[in-house]
């Protein structure tokens, strides 16, 4: 998708050299025909709205950015009611829109919050209002001192029996919410985590509606302070979104504002256990870490789609046919491209497999069958840390790989990385997300033996003293391309890290000591883990029928960079747990050059897949017709300092300098 200016196409050679059905390819990516359709018309609704112009976001001051958002923001939802958009074609158009706001936490956090932990009495009240935007909602968990560390949050809600309300009260600085997004300027209401009190007694940390504005005037309510807590990294960037910073003095709130869907206090100040077991929350946090997985996907495809249309676009040294070489055919450039491409349609095949899990899990959970939430739980953190991890390094090494120009703004990758970057820390912080995956993985390698079932994910470690003594049977590179050899070399490297992490922790007599001791060997065996699971799900894909002529074979091939890579990059653990020897890697090594040669031809189409519109990559070199350099011209003609001929400031510091007459100069 994209509009070809001038009916000229840089890159129509390129598109011509595709050995695969690319419309096909693009439903794949989609997840499906109807997907495609509404993330299509969406995108193309977007694109030809000038009120959601991009053009010149990144040289706005922090005002007029924030003001041209809200009015982004505004026409969005005018559009979305005047067509009657369903909720899936709203949410498109929003993603399309492509600009950090105050309703990305309003619909992904607090309604979800409301719908997970409310009772149905708290979702008839409140959700009518939060759907038609009558109000505007904030997830305010985050505080100064404490984010991770959810039960260490100080902020306090205290049971006051004679008036039915709670207080909720900031008892510290540290204690002040911190970074919520939409709360500084925008939010009418937010869901407030603090510790409960009643009688005295602490209850743990729970969620509560606080009103924060009046809703005739946007005045702070009495005890209220808030604001934004100032700007961030980057230009644009989650700079249009206003992250806040919240005190509360003593606010009073009637009871039935806790949100009480597990845990009840009564108007006697009794605390009760509802009949809803608490693991039921825990669906709401699976679903927006399986939202995050997919979004890494989308935003490493974008920085992907820029750098291999440049990368074909940009000809430098050498001679063909009497012109420069074109940047993509060398080795060292598709090298550090290619396996980027490969990861990003690992990725969305892994979100799709996410998706599919958390509708699996919500099922479980809403039939009181817990069995699979522990797993799924690590599952969910483990991807979420090691795409978002990936993404974020992905991103900055494709702006590497579109060389000066890629420093530009105009390139569209320093923003996009800016943009991207939070999702390392925020829905929890990456290595401690990890630690949690590596504590699951130990307590499943200490149940071994006790003849208890291992399914899902973890399947793989009951078939643990085969893998503790198998030896990879590749004799030669072609060997590398059985999938059977590839997923057995990845169990076993991931069961031998786990088992030894395993055996090092039980030489502490204090388990706690070790895990701290050990983190960093245990963090690189749930990265192990999380990878087994990613590269499994993409030969999960290929074993399905896949429609479009050639589609599978490029899949095949993308699949087989993405593992080779994982191989070579972390090559260290695959022979230090003796899972292949250096033989072997040297065949990987050479089947995934020749993988790189296979899919060169393919590589425009293959991003062609991704269907972003000009408007959505916002890139003067990931244009569509791969016209880049007169964009990139006009672009810089664009920036405030050109507005002038002479600079301001020329007569009062220039001129005097060039005028200046030094006496007895040693210069």
């Amino acid at each position: 998708m994209g509009e070809i200016e001038g009916g000229v196409d840089y890159l129509c050679d390129e598109r011509k050299s595709a050995k695969f059905d690319v419309e096909a390819m693009k439903i794949m990516w989609a997840g499906g025909e109807h997907q495609f359709q509404v993330a299509d018309r969406m995108a193309r609704l977007v694109a030809s709205d000038p009120v959601f112009n991009k053009d010149g976001r990144v040289r706005l001051e922090r005002r007029e950015l924030l003001k041209n958002t809200l009015r982004k923001a505004a026409h969005a939802w005018k559009r979305i009611n005047e067509l009657q958009l369903t909720e899936e074609e709203a949410y498109a158009l929003r993603f399309f829109v492509d600009e950090p706001s105050f309703t990305d936490l309003h619909w992904g956090m607090f309604i979800p919050a409301i719908k997970g932990q409310g009772t149905e009495e708290q979702q008839r009240k409140w959700l009518p209002m939060a759907y038609r935007m009558q109000i505007i909602g904030c997830y305010a968990q985050t505080e100064l001192g404490h984010g991770s560390n959810v039960q260490g949050l100080e902020t306090t809600a205290t049971f006051d029996p004679e008036s039915d309300e709670f207080v909720i009260h900031s008892p510290t600085l540290t204690s002040s919410k911190w970074w919520p997004g939409g709360l500084g300027k925008v939010s009418t209401h937010a869901i407030v985590y603090a510790r409960l009190l009643v009688d005295g007694q602490e209850h743990g940390v729970h969620g509560f509606i606080v009103q924060l504005r009046s809703l005739d005037d946007h005045l702070p309510l009495p005890g209220i302070t808030v604001g934004d807590i100032g700007m961030k990294f980057g230009n644009g960037a989650y700079n249009t979104m206003d992250n806040g910073v919240l005190r509360l003095d003593h606010v009073r709130i009637p009871r039935d504002q806790m949100l009480m869907r597990v845990l009840q206090v009564t108007r006697e100040g009794k605390v009760a256990e509802s009949d809803v077991p608490r693991q039921l929350i825990y669906g709401t946090m699976v679903y927006i870490r399986q939202t995050i997985v997919s979004d890494a996907s989308r935003a490493l495809s974008k920085a992907v789609c820029i750098a291999t249309r440049y990368s074909a676009v940009r000809r430098q040294f050498g001679s063909q046919n009497g012109r420069e070489i074109q940047v993509i055919d060398y080795k060292t450039q598709q090298s550090r491209l290619f396996p980027l491409l490969a990861s990003a349609y690992a990725f969305r095949i892994v979100g799709d497999w996410l998706n599919w899990l958390y509708i699996d899990v919500t099922e479980r959970l809403q039939n009181r069958d817990f069995s699979t939430l522990p797993e799924v739980h690590a599952c969910t953190a483990g991807l979420k840390s090691v795409t978002t991890s990936f993404t974020a390094d992905g991103i900055e090494e494709c702006r590497k790989l579109c060389g000066g120009h890629g420093y530009l703004c105009s390139s569209g990758l320093p923003e996009l990385f800016a943009v991207y970057v939070p999702a390392c820390t925020y829905e929890g912080d990456n290595v401690v997300l990890l630690l949690q995956v590596a504590r699951f993985l130990m307590k499943t390698v200490s149940q071994l033996g006790s003849g208890k079932q291992l399914g899902g994910t973890i399947a793989y470690m009951a078939r643990a003293e085969h893998l503790l003594q198998s030896r990879c049977s590749v004799q030669e590179a072609e060997d590398w391309s059985n999938p059977d050899v590839v997923i057995e070399a990845f169990e076993a490297r991931s069961l031998r890290m786990s088992v030894a992490c395993a055996q090092s922790l039980s030489r502490f007599s204090n388990p706690e000591e070790g895990f701290s001791e050990l983190s960093a060997d245990l963090a690189n065996a749930a990265v192990a883990h999380c990878q087994l699971i990613i590269v499994s799900k993409f030969i999960e894909k290929l074993r399905q029928d896949i429609p479009g002529d050639g589609v599978k074979g490029q899949l095949q091939a993308l699949c087989g960079i993405y593992t080779l890579s994982i191989i070579k990059k972390h090559l260290g653990d695959f022979l230090t747990t003796a899972c292949i020897t250096p033989k072997q890697a040297s065949l990987a090594n050479d089947l995934l050059r020749s993988l790189f040669t296979q899919v060169r031809p393919n590589a425009i189409a293959l991003v062609d897949a991704f269907n972003y519109t000009d408007h959505f990559l916002g890139s003067a070199l990931g244009r569509y017709d791969g016209n880049v350099y007169p964009k990139l011209y006009e672009e810089a003609w664009k920036d405030p300092l050109n507005k002038s001929v002479v600079l301001d400031g020329y007569q009062e510091y220039i001129r005097p300098m060039l005028k200046l007459q030094l006496r007895n100069s040693r210069l």
